[in-house]
């Protein structure tokens, strides 16, 4: 059987560019189209439909696209994307964060702290629509706005990566494809680049849900010095070695971490997994029995098997070797570039173990691991 390629779709900044070539258009006086045709930074020609366009005055115009995400659909997909063009005396192009459009709030991105969030990629674009319609129209200002950009915007990385106010207006080729695995990991490393640029020392990576809410929550811990890792959590230490960072803590629950500790850093199920077999070896190292390591085998979860390793005396033993034996992997696995610390927790948030460096990071830091 033939699978079908997966359809791709167009960028916000993709969106912006042609309501702003739709409404140039319109202030020169030409019917308003369905479609125009915008060019990408790579110098390919992108097809993109108007849902409306209107003449608000002389000198002014706005238009509507909605954003179509293709097979591959990010938050934004299906959202409107509304730019409005205003032509006045002067020359140059302006660009303005309308409603729902962050500005940047922090360094470390790839434009000054105040600036509008829309990306070079996106300027780019609407330069090649400038400089091949309008450069001698006057001084044109572009102001993109979303009017479910706020409420989009909490369902990003905005506010850690210091995008305040609304979404970024976003696109390297202009296109969306379909995104590769590659992709979503070059999407977490600017939390890293945010994080150093903000003066942080200590890097410190969480998984997923868990880890952070402990993080902020329980550590006090700066949101701005978190990092998501997702299941790339090898990929995301060798990042921040890269970025320079020599102290690393990673802080998150056993069933991703212990995966750490037997040398898995790509910890998605489908990837690696022994979990219940790493937690049966340490019990038997602690000094679990032959019934009671085979009821660590017969358990579905990682969580199951606490109460057996409570009943048995062994609990507080074989998390501290998860720990250990986590972040002396997760040194070896950067070469001994950058010392890295692990906390671990279950799935309430409590945490389970931290190994001495975690420890002394913490104390130094002043963050509040509780006595276990």
């Amino acid at each position: 059987m033939k699978v079908s390629e997966m359809r791709g779709g167009y960028t916000t900044g993709s969106c912006a560019t042609a309501g702003m070539k739709a409404a140039l258009l319109v202030i020169q006086g030409q019917t308003p189209s369905s479609k125009v045709t915008i060019e990408s930074p790579q110098h390919t020609y992108i097809e993109v439909p108007i849902q409306s366009v209107e003449k608000l005055g002389p000198t002014k115009a706005q238009a509507t696209v909605i954003k179509d995400g293709g097979d591959d659909p990010d938050v934004t997909h299906g959202t409107e994307v509304i730019t409005t063009v205003d032509i006045a005396q002067g020359q140059g192009l302006l660009f303005k964060a309308g409603y729902g459009v962050g500005h940047i709030t922090k360094k470390g991105l790839s434009l000054p702290v105040g600036e509008p969030a829309i990306n070079p990629g996106p300027r780019k674009m609407m330069r090649f629509v400038y400089d091949d319609i309008c450069r001698e129209a006057g001084q044109v200002t572009v102001t993109v706005s979303v009017p479910a950009g706020q409420e989009l915007a909490k369902k990003t990385l905005n506010q850690t990566l210091g995008v305040e106010g609304g979404i970024s207006i976003i696109g390297t080729t202009g296109l969306v494809k379909p995104m590769s695995e590659e992709a979503f990991k070059d999407s977490l490393v600017p939390q890293l680049k945010v994080m150093k640029e903000s003066g942080y020392q200590t890097a410190v990576l969480v998984p997923g849900r868990i880890g952070e809410e402990l993080a902020k929550n329980v550590l006090g811990i700066p949101v701005e010095q978190l990092a998501e890792t997702s299941n790339f959590i090898g990929f995301m230490l060798e990042q921040a070695v890269d970025i320079g960072f020599k102290q690393i803590v990673v802080i998150g629950h056993i069933g991703k971490l212990i995966k750490v500790a037997s040398g898995s850093f790509h910890t998605h199920n489908r990837m690696s997994d022994g979990r219940l077999e790493s937690i049966a070896a340490y019990a038997g190292m602690a000094g679990a029995s032959t019934k009671v390591i085979q009821e660590i085998m017969d358990c579905q979860t990682t969580e199951s098997t606490f109460p057996l390793l409570e009943k048995a005396g062994l609990a507080q033993a074989v998390f501290q070797m998860v720990a250990d034996r986590g972040a002396m992997r997760a040194k070896r696995y950067i070469a001994n570039e950058a010392e890295v610390g692990i906390i671990i927790a279950d799935l309430d948030g409590h945490i389970l173990a931290s190994d001495a460096l975690a420890k002394r990071i913490g104390k130094e830091q002043g963050w509040h691991i509780p006595s276990m």
